[in-house]
């Protein structure tokens, strides 16, 4: 069985090591003004957010049917994780290329999962299945598994910066402006696959405060999960992110990720993404 990810998935070498998980990556394309950036094994972040804060143009481009599907050729059967599909065409872009496998005649299982979240989400579900594959199960059991772990994550995000918001029409400028002088952290999160504000706070202190409330209503069994903190370019403030969850709230583990090109591009500098 293989696992097929595009590169909303946020992993290491790491994690991936220690985790004896074995992914095959779809990648995005990102545009930077008239620029192309393949988000792949050859993604350099320092390089690439440098040249994104020049650019007056940013964007970002699904995976085709055809890049899913060279993944997907062969008697192997696989599963296909995309970022929520209300923020991408890459999931119905999976979901055409299973159908042109199928035609092809190919003989592997293939399911096709929306992880309704992005970065850490999608990284848990990768270590769900890896570990259900160990774990020997049939591949039916494990879509069964991993579709009601879907349905109970939850993913939560912090920014510091809304300078692709606005270059992608998706925030105010002027509105970003005075949220940024006085240090007004919105809080989001994954709210039926779409990114929604659910509150706001002045300062990360008091943002996170908000998330760590949240997540203690949450009825999920805490210590069966993994908390996921992924970043971008902002380690230590993620550790301490995990550090402060991980006082009020019993979790089984927490790993800390840095982002991919795909997520750094909208979570932004100093963005951080909670998943469990």
């Amino acid at each position: 069985m293989k696992i097929i990810v595009d590169s909303s998935c946020d992993t290491d070498e790491v994690l991936c090591q220690a985790e004896g998980l074995s992914l095959e990556y779809v990648p995005f394309s990102l545009l930077l003004d008239e620029k192309h950036v393949i988000d792949d094994e050859s993604f350099e972040i320092n390089a690439y957010i440098e040249k994104m804060r020049k650019a007056k143009s940013v964007k970002t481009a699904a995976p085709s049917p055809e890049l899913y599907l060279e993944k997907m050729r062969g008697a192997v059967d696989s599963f296909v994780i995309t970022i929520s599909s209300p923020l991408s065409a890459s999931h119905s872009n999976a979901l055409l290329a299973k159908q042109m496998y199928e035609d092809e005649g190919g003989q592997g299982k293939i399911h096709v999962f929306d992880s309704l979240s992005a970065s850490s989400g999608p990284m848990l579900m990768a270590m769900k299945i890896n570990e259900l594959i160990k774990n020997k199960l049939e591949f039916d059991d494990i879509v069964s598994s991993v579709t009601d772990f879907v349905d109970s994550m939850s993913t939560y995000f912090i920014l510091e910066k809304y300078d692709n918001l606005v270059k992608n029409g998706r925030m105010n400028g002027y509105v970003a402006k005075v949220a940024s002088m006085l240090n007004i952290k919105p809080v989001c999160a994954a709210v039926e696959g779409r990114t929604e504000m659910i509150d706001k706070a002045m300062g990360s202190s008091k943002a996170l405060a908000k998330i760590i409330d949240k997540i203690k209503q949450d009825s999920v069994e805490f210590e069966k999960r993994i908390l996921a903190v992924n970043h971008v370019r902002c380690l230590e403030r993620a550790n301490w992110a995990k550090d402060e969850i991980m006082k009020h709230i019993n979790f089984k583990d927490a790993v800390v990720v840095e982002t991919r090109g795909l997520c750094s591009t909208y979570a932004d500098d100093g963005g951080i993404i909670i998943s469990y």
